[in-house]
């Protein structure tokens, strides 16, 4: 094994060859190509393709989207060059449930949510690993960057972050448990995105160049409100738009067409630019101001899930993540109880987002994660 940390890895953590495993593919690259790699590990290969949702012709109108009809067609064509089987799992149900229907009701309470990190949590692991029991599969595997890794010293399994540190996806697996990492398997992760496109074209994909997904596959066209109003039926009220010490600057169009840490397209002039700090579903106002005002000290994190650790200890210092894209601040990190925690920042942080969610790292391994509950004003 190459990559970071590589030295506390053990072969306890690798699988032999003849054991089975189910690869799920979306229909782009990546998956295509950890597929290829678990073939030549001389694995038992079962391409998966998830269908999420009914409404294909929602995902199909965009390109940049997941789960259209042609991204299984393209996961089909890849298991065909590799003789090796596909199907596709019905997890609409699923998906609807603890997806969909989470999004809708966390945009309602004023939160900002990241239902790709639900749907990895809900559908793709944690559904995906009850159908492997129930096959006998040894393994579930994904096209994701990151690394698991065995640590003698502490007999955990261990995510860390990936090679490429610019395609790095463990922010979004921090939720994974012990049980799944030590059936999981992230072929990419020791590799770079220029690699894995090289590998795709030498084995002569259909998808070597095909372009990332970026949008939220069941909302294509971004507009999340017109989505919530069509699947809850309901409608969203102008308010007062405030800064932080109350004083009315402008009126808003409802708070679900705003966003924690939003700049453009606010509607309130002023000398210097507005940033949103805060949407307050209870009196509907949103509140926004400077960007010095609309930083905060830290955050409260609920619903705690652990990794290289199963559990904290008062206070660590740790860097966290609070957006997927952010670069880990050092912070202190200390034990609320009750799977909660409490994250003061060394520096001033912007865009700290109820509903979004706080990963903590001792340097690229993940320690814990869990959602913003609530932020520490500055």
């Amino acid at each position: 094994m190459t990559g970071k940390d590589s030295s506390i890895a053990s072969d306890y953590a690798q699988p032999t060859p003849g054991q089975r495993v189910l690869s799920a593919m979306s229909g782009g690259v990546d998956s295509s190509v950890a597929t290829l790699l678990l073939h030549s590990w001389g694995l038992e290969v079962q391409g998966v393709t998830l269908k999420l949702f009914n409404n294909e012709t929602s995902c199909s109108l965009e390109t940049k989207t997941c789960c259209s009809l042609q991204d299984v067609e393209d996961a089909r064509s890849v298991c065909v060059d590799l003789g090796v089987s596909h199907y596709v799992f019905n997890f609409t149900k699923t998906f609807g449930t603890t997806v969909i229907d989470k999004f809708c009701d966390a945009y309602l309470s004023g939160e900002t949510p990241n239902p790709c990190i639900d749907c990895n949590r809900f559908v793709k692991f944690e559904a995906l690993q009850q159908r492997r029991r129930d096959l006998g599969f040894d393994y579930v595997a994904t096209g994701h960057y990151a690394r698991r890794i065995y640590n003698d010293d502490t007999q955990r399994f261990e995510l860390h972050t990936a090679f490429d540190e610019h395609k790095d996806q463990s922010y979004v697996l921090f939720h994974l448990d012990q049980d799944t990492l030590r059936h999981m398997l992230f072929p990419l992760g020791d590799l770079t995105k220029t690699q894995v496109r090289e590998l795709a074209r030498e084995a002569g994909f259909i998808n070597a160049q095909k372009q990332e997904s970026q949008d939220i596959c069941f909302v294509p066209d971004g507009n999340y409100a017109a989505f919530i109003h069509n699947r809850t039926g309901k409608t969203f009220t102008p308010g007062a738009i405030v800064n932080r010490e109350g004083k009315r600057l402008g009126t808003h169009q409802g708070l679900i067409h705003y966003t924690i840490g939003q700049r453009k397209g606010i509607g309130v002039a002023a000398a210097q630019p507005l940033y949103v700090y805060e949407k307050r579903p209870e009196t509907n106002e949103l509140v926004v101001d400077t960007d010095m005002k609309t930083q905060c000290r830290g955050v409260i994190v609920r619903d705690v899930t652990y990794g290289a650790l199963d559990h904290i200890d008062g206070t660590q210092q740790l860097s966290v993540k609070t957006h997927y894209r952010q670069k880990a601040q050092d912070a202190v990190v200390t034990n609320a109880s009750n799977k909660r925690l409490r994250i003061e920042f060394c520096a001033p942080q912007r865009a700290c987002a109820p509903g979004q969610f706080a990963v903590c790292y001792r340097g690229d391994t993940v320690i814990c994660g869990g959602t913003i509950e609530d932020i520490i004003p500055e």
